[in-house]
């Protein structure tokens, strides 16, 4: 099963990146996901089941304990053979 997360980390702060935000960025980078997208708005990352739930584990533990006062979530289960449906461990990182 194929699973893409959507998240973002409160508080904002568009000068610069808090604490939160680059260790939620840090997590989805280093998770071995097959497509990251890190925004100043929103991120998503898209993978294998266990390697997507593993990462959202850590996100939500290390983001808290760096500063998030507020994580917001979204997980979908991929489809078979639409966009972005690629095999475990092809694609974009």
């Amino acid at each position: 099963m194929r699973l893409r997360v959507e998240f973002t980390t409160e508080p904002f702060d568009l000068d610069e990146a808090p604490a939160h935000a680059v260790v939620a960025r840090e997590v989805v980078e280093a998770a071995e996901l097959d497509a990251v997208d890190v925004g100043p708005f929103g991120n998503t990352a898209e993978g294998g089941a266990d390697r997507v739930l593993t990462a959202v584990d850590a996100l939500l533990r290390r983001s808290l304990e760096a500063g998030a006062t507020r994580i917001s979530l979204q997980v979908n289960v991929v489809g078979e053979g639409g966009e972005g449906n690629r095999a475990d461990g092809e694609g974009k990182r």
